[in-house]
């Protein structure tokens, strides 16, 4: 990591932003190579899963109103643990303290009273200064940033921690985009916000990163993924009942045959683990360091019902990727009941069926007087009760929660009655299946795994052996010197070759072999030479980075040579 990290700031990937003032750990700014590295990883995820899949992609606001976090648990359960040190007063995440001093590897599973007795038990010491951190309570700390909305003190709101929220709460629009036909999906890349305890790593744990998400809208009742499309994707998976057994083994498993032996539960969620395991190899990834690992039950997100996180392995160590999570109708449902709008969809039948209905008709005249303002909300808390749970009035009162509230109504003042009525359908709140990524950790990850060093002409090069496709620069243009007329002829080759929509540097600093060694350095697949040739007879020299072969080729035809090199459809060998 720590020549990874050097080489981000040599050669413009990635550095911590604002160190004219300091610097605040956990923000990076990506320099020139890595703001183009990641806007191709980007534009690689937005081909896979919004493109070639047929979903939306919308582009929600990062400042979101308080009630939204209310109604999606984010305020209440979206928290990390806290250990301050007394000596220094330094912060840090109790779980990681754990895990980096003894050998439990999943110590954020484990409630904070447990937390607080291991580090206890092994006399753990705080990371800063070294005093120890017995006695010292363990709290939940919530991760999100607050700010207010409008002058004063303002509308609460926070920073968003995730892209979801956004497709959640615009639901009841999306739906109609998509004509209400089941299943659908909405996408978004953008960045997101976490107030990290001890932000570390790098890209890997930042205070503020980009995500890409899709949220999957499903039928629970209706048919799954046509699983023939990715029948040939062999699946690395780590099932939490192999970690609880301190297993190391991992099942490498079709997505048919994950559902087949109950490994995986969910045919979407089999699906998209396939759709991304292609897309990680695509970007660069090192399918022989990348695994799916479920969570383990105490590990699992208040919104999930299961979750699989894509990982990548960098210096021994696993990052989380991605998360592919099913999310069932958690989220759907808690905003139906917060919301001024209608988060289900209506599913016709193929006949109309004749159906047991509960109603409602309470005694507006009694719940006035009884409840005054809040005898709407009561009338409402009442029929959503009927619909749920029409057993809840055999007796002679019903009780019903209104704002946090218990409050008691009489039977026969509720109206309650169960019809026979004829449908055409009913409405139904959609399951979500997400698949989450985490951009900057993908970014790192490639540049972790593409990242190499070997032997040329008799010297040690460094070189990034990133895929063409996500290459910062496709191609580096090069006159043999900047004279009798070599330079003018690059540099319009180069010219032409951005207007031909490539991504070209020009360099004609320095000796040839050292220019090839800075593309090298920063992932250019390829190099162009201009020689006393090019000018004879029209032709160039083209280099391809990882074997250092060489062929010449007419600059007329480059531009087209070089779209196919980078997108895959011929190989260098082939030229």
């Amino acid at each position: 990591m720590s020549e990874l990290d050097e080489l981000a700031r040599r050669r413009g990937f990635f550095f911590q932003a604002n160190e004219a003032y300091g610097g605040v750990s956990g923000f990076y700014t990506y320099g020139p190579e890595g703001a183009a590295l990641k806007r191709n990883v980007e534009e690689t995820w937005r081909d896979r899963f919004v493109t070639r899949e047929g979903n939306m992609e919308i582009d929600a606001p990062t400042v979101t109103p308080e009630p939204v976090f209310v109604a999606s648990g984010h305020l209440d359960g979206f928290d990390d643990m806290l250990v301050e040190c007394a000596e220094c007063g330094d912060s840090h995440r109790a779980d990681h303290v754990v895990e980096d001093n003894t050998d439990i590897e999943d110590a954020e599973t484990y409630p904070t009273g447990k937390v607080e007795d291991i580090i206890a038990e092994h006399d753990l010491a705080c990371p800063s200064c070294g005093a120890p951190l017995a006695g010292q309570s363990v709290d939940e700390f919530n991760l999100m940033f607050e700010t207010s909305i409008g002058p004063g003190s303002g509308q609460p709101g926070y920073l968003r921690p995730e892209t979801a929220q956004g497709m959640f709460t615009e639901f009841p629009r999306l739906k109609e985009y998509a004509r209400n036909q089941l299943p659908f999906g909405a996408a978004q890349i953008g960045a997101g916000y976490r107030n990290e305890i001890s932000p570390r790593n790098a890209l890997v744990r930042a205070r503020e990163f980009t995500m890409a998400e899709l949220e999957y809208f499903v039928d629970p009742e209706g048919e799954g993924p046509d699983l023939s499309r990715v029948e040939d994707v062999e699946l690395p998976l780590y099932p939490a009942g192999a970690q609880e057994a301190d297993g190391e083994e991992y099942l490498h498993l079709t997505p048919r045959e994950a559902l087949d032996e109950g490994v995986v539960g969910d045919e979407w969620v089999a699906y998209f683990l396939a759709r991304s395991k292609a897309w990680f190899e695509r970007v660069g990834v090192d399918m022989e360091r990348f695994r799916f690992r479920q969570h383990l039950p105490g590990e699992l997100a208040h919104y999930a019902s299961d979750c699989w996180d894509a990982e990548g392995e960098v210096d021994g160590d696993w990052i989380e990727l991605e998360g592919v999570a099913s999310r069932t109708d958690y989220d759907l449902s808690k905003h139906s009941e917060h919301a001024d709008d209608t988060f289900t969809v209506f599913k016709q039948y193929d006949e109309p069926k004749t159906v047991e209905r509960a109603t409602v008709d309470p005694d507006m005249s009694y719940l006035g007087p009884e409840f005054g303002g809040d005898a709407g909300a009561v009338a409402d808390a009442l029929e959503a009760l009927a619909a749920r749970d029409r057993s809840a009035f055999d007796g002679d009162e019903v009780t019903v929660e209104v704002d946090g509230d218990e409050v008691t109504v009489p039977t026969e003042k509720t109206g309650f009655s169960v019809e026979e009525v004829t449908e055409s359908g009913r409405h139904i709140v959609p399951h979500v299946v997400e698949p989450a990524f985490g951009v900057g950790r993908a970014v790192y990850t490639v540049l972790a795994h593409n990242y190499d060093t070997d032997e040329v002409e008799g010297e040690t090069r460094d070189v990034l052996r990133l895929p063409a496709e996500v290459s910062p620069t496709t191609v580096g243009v090069f006159p043999l010197m900047d004279k009798d007329g070599l330079g003018d002829t690059a540099r319009d080759l180069a010219a032409d070759l951005r207007e031909a929509g490539l991504s070209v540097t020009y360099d004609d600093s320095g000796n040839i072999g050292r220019r090839y060694r800075r593309q090298d350095e920063v992932g250019t697949p390829y190099c162009v030479t201009v020689d006393y040739e090019s000018l004879e007879d029209g032709t160039v020299t083209l280099r391809d980075r990882d074997t250092t072969d060489q062929v010449r080729v007419d600059a007329d035809d480059l531009g087209d040579v070089l779209r196919s090199l980078r997108d895959g459809d011929r190989e260098f060998a082939e030229l």
